[in-house]
């Protein structure tokens, strides 16, 4: 007795899409920023899933990376004032001006990120 076999893609009726050239250079394009072949990234679009770029990506890694050494920062602040030494040439308003800066800093980048990945 013979097992069915599951339709697969390559097995199945292609769907043709008309354009103009500049329309299949501009579709090609979109394709090539999310790094999905042109099928893929149509199938994708047609199947109604949200695509998202290789730069949204490259982004998130990069606001991550500053708000990992806006962490350091805040580190290193955190040992400085350990030293009283140091901690008598600056005055208190400033280090709170410091720390809130970074604090806010951080929180922008937060916001950022969730609005590139919710997108």
């Amino acid at each position: 007795m013979e097992q069915e076999q599951e339709p697969t893609r390559k097995g199945s009726t292609p769907i043709k899409v008309y354009c103009l050239p500049d329309e299949k250079t501009q579709i090609a394009e979109n394709a090539k920023a999310a790094g999905l072949s042109l099928s893929t990234f149509l199938l994708r679009v047609g199947a109604g899933f949200e695509v998202r770029t290789v730069l949204d990506y490259q982004r998130i890694e990069e606001l991550a990376r500053v708000n990992g050494d806006l962490g350091r920062l805040g580190g290193l602040l955190k040992l400085w004032l350990t030293n009283d030494e140091r901690l008598r040439e600056v005055r208190a308003e400033e280090l709170r001006a410091l720390l809130n800066k970074i604090e806010r800093n951080q929180e922008a980048m937060r916001t950022i990120m969730q609005k590139v990945l919710a997108r």
